[in-house]
């Protein structure tokens, strides 16, 4: 008899036991292998489908799900397609883009695609900011988007627009410059605009730790096991509330650090 770890109602529950409801806007880091094996799953597709099931099932017709495909293209310097590039995020995350249902968002190195009723919002006119103002990630936050992770700690990218939006004294703007590939592969030359840090300076280095530890101790991360790994799940506004009040303590608070 094959092994078990997981069921398709045991998804649901999950999801719901981290306070995901109906009309949520939800953002997913994932690794869906961590769980194990899903009752009647025989291929990969099985899994994705089962979870996007789920996951609907939960936020409903007038929630949206959005999962990371993030290419770097341009900070790789390779040329970048919405419909042709492929994303490096991961199984579930693929199987996002290439949903029929979904939209992609067209910048270089940060795309994300999304399913649902505020996929097209949350998607268009993607600004050469990545992670400045009218960005996905603060229209995410301005509709009170949750990051609901499989298989992570409760640290999303949103954090770096966070970073920026509090000016933080390790992280700068910097462009890329490429190539857009368009319909009939017409070309567009582009530039987006990634908040880095000196790679010089180790201690500026990117240790969401602190963040996850807090975030837990607060209550404001809630988690769920499912299978052989877990659900964690924290609101945007939350996060973006945490962070301000613990850099205002420690300013290495997402970092390696010291500064």
């Amino acid at each position: 008899m094959a092994r078990v770890d997981y069921t398709e109602e045991d998804i649901e529950r999950a999801l719901r036991e981290v306070g995901l409801t109906g009309g949520d806007s939800i953002f997913t880091h994932s690794n869906i292998g961590f769980f194990g094996a899903l009752k009647g799953a025989r291929e990969k597709g099985d899994y994705y489908y089962a979870f996007k099931k789920a996951i609907f099932n939960v936020i409903g017709r007038d929630g949206t799900l959005v999962a990371p495909t993030f290419s770097y293209s341009f900070c790789w310097k390779k040329p970048f397609s919405v419909e042709k590039t492929e994303g490096v995020c991961g199984f579930f995350s693929e199987m996002v883009r290439l949903d029929p249902d979904a939209f992609r968002s067209a910048d270089a190195n940060f795309s994300v695609a999304a399913i649902g009723k505020r996929a097209k919002e949350f998607t268009e006119k993607a600004t050469e900011h990545s992670f400045g103002a009218g960005s996905f990630w603060e229209r995410f936050m301005d509709a009170d988007g949750k990051f609901c992770n499989f298989n992570f700690d409760s640290a999303s990218t949103f954090i770096h627009y966070v970073e920026k939006k509090l000016n933080v004294p390790y992280r700068y703007d910097k462009g890329f410059d490429g190539i857009l590939m368009g319909p009939g592969n017409k070309e567009a030359k582009g530039r987006f605009y990634h908040f880095v840090y000196d790679t010089e300076k180790p201690n500026h280095a990117p240790d969401f730790t602190k963040f996850d530890k807090k975030a837990r101790e607060t209550g404001l991360a809630k988690t769920a096991r499912l299978g052989k790994g877990s659900i964690v799940c924290i609101n945007a506004k939350d996060t973006l509330a945490l962070i301000k009040s613990e850099l205002g303590r420690d300013l290495a608070f997402l970092i390696r650090g010291p500064l």
